[in-house]
């Protein structure tokens, strides 16, 4: 069964009072929330994770900053906030100097990612390399891989040819704004899959409340929304 996990997001960047609109979630059977480097100040996004862990709820911050140094302070940060995972940035060796004795769970970006928002470029079998390469690190537990923010690539067969090369759980990030999307990902064998900002703009099935959406994006995934 593929993963949801909702970021709490828009344009690649947190959203305004995440806090606040994470409360709206609450019994929502979510497992999975996550938020960007951008957007938000530290304090925030612990106060979030503090809200999440006491529900159960795992959290990801993903990094989409564009620079190394802004990069390695977001990893820096991520033990100050408390995450279980941190997603994104493409430095992975620098960051996991950072990260050393960490116990987030680490999915760097696969393949060449550029700009803000984030942007993937290069051929299928050139990601596949990149993410054989980057799962080989000591430290890096899985991808976090741009499967729809490739220009020109056929997304089932990236997603497909990432997740044979990789040794651990992929997820796809960004640009996933539908059912059929979501279902082609899980059958090209993603563990996860986010969703911010689709959510937030009201394209999803349950619309327009953010809550409405999540318990249907959840119940399409697992049956159990509510």
């Amino acid at each position: 069964m593929i993963q949801f996990v909702f970021m709490l997001t828009h344009q690649d960047r947190t959203v305004d009072q995440p806090l606040a609109i994470y409360q709206e979630l609450r019994g929502s059977c979510l497992r999975y929330v996550g938020f960007k480097d951008i957007g938000a100040s530290v304090s925030e996004l612990r106060e979030v994770c503090a809200a999440a862990h006491a529900d159960g709820v795992e959290v990801m911050l993903e990094v989409v900053s564009t620079t190394l140094a802004e990069e390695l302070r977001s990893a820096a940060s991520a033990a100050e906030i408390g995450v279980d995972w941190l997603l994104g940035g493409t430095h992975p060796r620098d960051v996991l100097g950072v990260l050393d004795g960490s116990p987030a769970r680490y999915c760097p970006f696969p393949g060449t990612v550029v700009g803000h928002p984030s942007v993937l470029h290069g051929g299928i079998d050139e990601i596949a390399q990149s993410a054989r390469a980057i799962t080989a690190l000591p430290g890096v537990h899985g991808l976090d891989l741009l499967a729809y923010r490739h220009p020109t690539a056929d997304v089932a067969a990236l997603t497909r040819a990432v997740v044979a090369a990789a040794s651990g759980p992929v997820i796809a990030a960004g640009s996933v704004a539908s059912v059929a999307q979501i279902r082609a990902l899980d059958e090209a064998g993603a563990w996860g899959f986010t969703i911010g900002s689709a959510i937030f703009e009201g394209r999803l099935p349950g619309g327009p409340s953010v809550s409405g959406q999540v318990r249907e994006v959840l119940r399409a995934v697992t049956g159990r929304g509510r």
